[in-house]
């Protein structure tokens, strides 16, 4: 007859009345270490809409959502949606390294993400955007423009978009209407490229 072992044995009896090795999930919440790559979300105080994290995301678990364009200046404004599809996203962190404030999306430590309809898997959120005041098209959210005439500083001067809409409590701006003849004084308007260049070369040859 085999004997078990007397360590084994003993292993066995303490265990028994030992506390768990492991977490004691789901009856106490599991607290992750730093750096842990949990769900990603949007921090809207810092995002800026530019949408850089929809174009590295891997997964396609972003979305950049605007309206149809040519448009005219509505109230309430037209906005861009972020969208994030969290059952998507394999947490890789590509969103969280490219944003281009650094603190726009950001991978936090939640990580019970388990959800009987995908539909609340869905998180998003809305940022003004700045139109151009000739054809309607769109330009960037307005908080993209603010934020990066902050980046240049004195430089942003020379764009008349960005200076207009990083000051448009202090500088009135006479909007254009689609269809009119272009004039000099468009220049100082809030315009797309494609609008700037003709007012440009407009006003150089005529």
């Amino acid at each position: 007859m085999r004997y078990p072992k007397l360590r084994e044995l003993r292993e066995a009896v303490r265990s028994l009345f030992s506390r768990p090795a492991t977490s004691a999930f789901p009856f106490k919440p599991h607290e992750p270490f730093d750096g842990y790559r949990g769900k990603p979300r949007h921090f809207e105080e810092h995002c800026v809409g530019c949408g850089t994290c929809a174009e590295v995301c891997p997964a396609g678990a972003i979305r950049v959502l605007d309206p149809e364009t040519p448009m005219v200046k509505t109230e309430p404004p037209p906005m861009r949606s972020l969208e994030l599809r969290v059952d998507m996203c394999n947490f890789c962190g590509n969103c969280q390294a490219r944003c281009i404030t650094e603190k726009g999306i950001q991978l936090t430590k939640e990580y019970d993400l388990a959800l009987f309809d995908r539909r609340k898997a869905v998180e998003s959120i809305a940022l003004e955007l700045a139109m151009c005041d000739l054809c309607g098209g769109i330009i960037a959210p307005k908080k993209q423009l603010q934020w990066l005439a902050g980046r240049l500083g004195t430089l942003a001067y020379g764009n008349p978009t960005l200076i207009l809409t990083a000051q448009a409590e202090l500088i009135p701006v006479e909007t254009g209407r689609p269809g009119e003849e272009l004039r000099r004084p468009d220049i100082f308007k809030i315009l797309c490229p494609k609008c700037r260049h003709e007012v440009m070369l407009k006003d150089i040859w005529g």
